[in-house]
């Protein structure tokens, strides 16, 4: 050819002219080389790499030697469980009372300190009493002579005054006998003209007046005679019950001076010192009752009737256990709890190592009817939207399978109650399956076990 090769003509390939392109360039020629170069190159080294593979040894025949052994458990229907819920109350004192005087007045003792026991009417504080004592002493004096005039009036008039007033009526007989001797013989004057009438009214004068005079003393000897008279020794006797009712109230009220314990317990708080000005009803103290205390726990309206007034129950209060009695159930229920208050007493040697106010927990059993299995809850595998799994034996479908080998199967169920180390469940399972309690993180489903027991 004549014509210079340049590399930029582009002739292309017809299928149709039947014919080579009569220019080639030197570019194209060069990648087509290396490709069917690289093309050689690979089927060389796969053929190569086939013939170095091992040879593949045949699997290995199923016995009865390597076939899983498992443990498993054979199921069975239950028509309810027993839940044990719970319930929280709180320790309470028996009796609990914030002590102070009746009165108003100042403190002048106060005995006791927080933390300290008291028993039964032991004294506790004191109010100044000093013009409560002096008024006390008016009173027992008045007392003291309204019964020497009582005593006066019940031994009646002494024999010396009764001799005294029949001699002064002796006298009085004398004195009138004589002025009637005198007012006869000048009524004879006086009718004969001797004596003027003024002398002789005089003399009728006189003797009439120790007439009465008699009389009164006559009247006077028969009082005294007689004796006093009833209703002055009532009058008297009305007196001194008064003043013993003035000196009654007044002790009372000097006893309500001092604040005496009302039942053995513990000082919980002082409130005030010595030297304090007090009101009548302000709290001084509380005294809160250390003998067996008692537990107030809410139980559910349904649970009620399950608790019998008398019956024991175990209540944990801390970390320990006590045996306690039912003493009563309060007949309202708790606006907010909507509960029934249980009142147990506990039983205990030192009662003072519970302290109102600790929490106690009182657990109660409780039937519910359903129908499930109960499985160890090892046995259970975590399944898809919320549900468990177990395996469980089945019967192999192959023919020629070893003697007492099965099949696994995985079944879904759902939890219904846990408790321990066992929960209740139900689902695809029914009674008789035997399912596969330990190991299953080594199992998969259509796997051949063998149950331990059949070894």
């Amino acid at each position: 050819m004549k014509e210079e090769l340049t590399g930029k003509q582009n002739v292309p390939f017809s299928l149709d002219d039947n014919k080579l392109p009569e220019v080639i360039p030197r570019p194209q020629l060069r990648w087509w080389g290396f490709a069917s170069a690289s093309a050689i190159l690979l089927v060389s080294g796969f053929a190569i790499g086939l013939l170095r593979l091992p040879k593949q040894k045949p699997p290995a025949q199923v016995t009865a030697a390597n076939i899983l052994p498992v443990k498993t458990k054979k199921i069975a229907a239950v028509k309810s469980y027993s839940v044990v819920q719970t319930y929280t109350g709180e320790v309470a004192s028996v009796r609990t009372s914030e002590l102070g005087f009746e009165r108003s007045g100042r403190v002048i003792w106060l005995k006791v300190d927080r933390g300290e026991r008291v028993i039964t009417g032991s004294p506790i504080a004191k109010l100044d009493t000093s013009n409560l004592e002096a008024q006390r002493q008016q009173l027992l004096a008045r007392k003291t002579q309204a019964i020497a005039v009582l005593d006066e009036l019940k031994a009646g008039p002494r024999k010396e005054k009764i001799a005294s007033s029949l001699a002064q009526l002796q006298d009085l007989e004398e004195q009138l006998k004589l002025e009637e001797i005198r007012r006869e013989r000048r009524k004879k004057l006086y009718t004969d003209g001797a004596i003027s009438r003024e002398r002789y009214d005089e003399v009728a004068f006189n003797a009439n007046a120790l007439s009465r005079r008699l009389a009164a003393a006559r009247s006077n000897l028969q009082e005294l005679q007689v004796g006093t008279r009833k209703e002055q020794i009532v009058a008297q006797q009305a007196v001194v019950k008064q003043l013993d009712a003035q000196i009654t109230d007044l002790e009372i009220t000097i006893a309500k001076s001092t604040i005496k314990a009302p039942f053995s317990g513990k000082i919980a708080k002082r409130h005030l010192d010595e030297g304090t000005v007090v009101n009548g009803g302000q709290s001084v103290v509380r005294l809160v009752e250390n003998a067996q205390p008692e537990v107030e726990i809410g139980v559910p309206l349904q649970l009620i009737a399950k608790i019998i007034p008398g019956s024991r129950k175990k209540v944990v209060i801390g970390q320990k256990t006590y045996l306690a009695r039912v003493k009563s159930i309060l007949p309202e229920v708790n606006p907010i709890t909507r509960t029934r208050t249980v009142i147990l007493n506990v039983k205990t040697s030192q009662p003072q190592s519970l302290a109102p106010g600790q929490i106690a927990r009182l657990q109660l059993s409780q039937d519910l009817p359903t129908k499930g299995y109960w499985l160890p809850i090892n046995s259970l595998a975590r399944g898809e939207k919320g549900l468990w799994s177990s395996y469980v034996l089945a019967e192999p479908k192959q023919q020629g399978s070893p003697t007492k080998a099965y099949l696994v199967e995985r079944r879904d169920v759902e939890i219904l109650y846990t408790e321990s180390d066992q929960v209740l469940v139900r689902g695809a399972i029914k009674s008789g399956d035997r399912v596969i309690t330990e190991g299953i993180q080594r199992i998969v489903t259509g796997q051949l076990v063998r149950p331990v027991d059949d070894f």
